[in-house]
């Protein structure tokens, strides 16, 4: 039974549904500002909490990869250096857009992400996608393109923002080996040497208040770390691609934000447009849902 990664990535995307709110309120800060400090501190708690709190799970894991073969290793820091690339790379531009060029740039990005990484994993991974699935990528590249139309620069971000993480999820999958709280760390921590080099350029003088400092904890602890972690566990048990159509809970509790908190005017096309994603999650779970219940009645049938 899934039960458990289901949850995680649940619980995952779903509290990433709510990161602007947070983030918002740091708009009158530069982008490389939020994500250079929003890097340091979550590396930093992260290497406390294997460090100090962990320090079994390390020993255990600093065995593991030493009784790994060469190849293995080498495949293990391949795939996680790339992942601190594309981490990098999706956190700098979704801060960015998100500050910089629309709030629904960036809930774009994460409708098109989805697709993306089934058509990516389909491709890499040779996940298998059943017709009806298949069905569901349709409808939601249809719904997509209906929220773009007349947008194309919020399409053109959005798009490198989707590929960037459909990229870093696609590789998860090949990386199973080692513990996931330990890879995590090591992807984030790639992701700050990655970085490193620019901080003394871009890394503005402005000055950083409590506030500042306040909400960079708050990220990095709650949205950045917490659902981090949920995501890569639950790829220890799902597939990319069903990994990847959660993703559509992310924006449709921004949908839910806009219409219901911030009471911004939505029009009848955009409506219709996340009301259209919503039906392709629960289609694209259907063959999922059918195989749970069979092995479900296989075990009474069992018992």
């Amino acid at each position: 039974m899934n039960t458990k990664y289901y949850a995680a990535v649940i619980g995952a995307f779903t509290i990433w549904g709510f990161f602007s709110l947070v983030l918002k309120s740091l708009d009158a800060f530069p982008a490389f500002d939020i994500l250079s400090y929003r890097s340091l501190i979550s590396v930093f708690i992260m290497l406390i909490v294997s460090l100090i709190l962990r320090p079994k799970f390390l020993k255990k894991n600093i065995a593991l990869y030493q009784s790994l073969p060469t190849k293995t290793k080498k495949k293990i820091w391949f795939i996680n250096v790339i992942s601190g690339l594309f981490l990098a790379l999706n956190w700098f531009i979704f801060i960015f857009v998100m500050n910089n060029v629309s709030v629904s740039a960036t809930s774009l990005a994460y409708l098109i992400c989805p697709i993306l990484t089934m058509v990516l994993a389909y491709l890499i991974l040779k996940e298998k996608l059943f017709k009806i699935q298949w069905f569901s990528v349709v409808l939601s590249l249809v719904s997509c393109l209906l929220l773009s139309l007349g947008n194309f620069m919020d399409l053109f971000y959005s798009m490198i923002i989707a590929f960037t993480y459909a990229i870093y999820l696609v590789l998860q999958r090949k990386n199973q080996e080692m513990d996931r709280f330990l890879i995590l760390t090591m992807q984030v921590g790639f992701a700050v040497i990655l970085l490193l080099p620019f901080f003394p350029v871009y890394v503005s003088d402005m000055e950083k208040t409590s506030f500042f400092y306040g909400m960079i904890v708050v990220i990095a602890i709650v949205f950045t770390i917490i659902p981090m972690f949920l995501n890569i566990y639950a790829l220890k048990g799902l597939n990319s691609s069903i990994v990847g159509v959660f993703i559509y809970l992310n924006p449709i509790i921004n949908f839910l934000l806009a219409v219901f908190y911030f009471k911004e005017n939505i029009t009848t096309l955009q409506g219709v447009s996340y009301a259209l994603i919503g039906v392709s999650v629960v289609i694209f779970n259907i063959p999922n849902f059918r195989s749970q219940r069979k092995k479900r009645k296989a075990i009474h049938v069992k018992i």
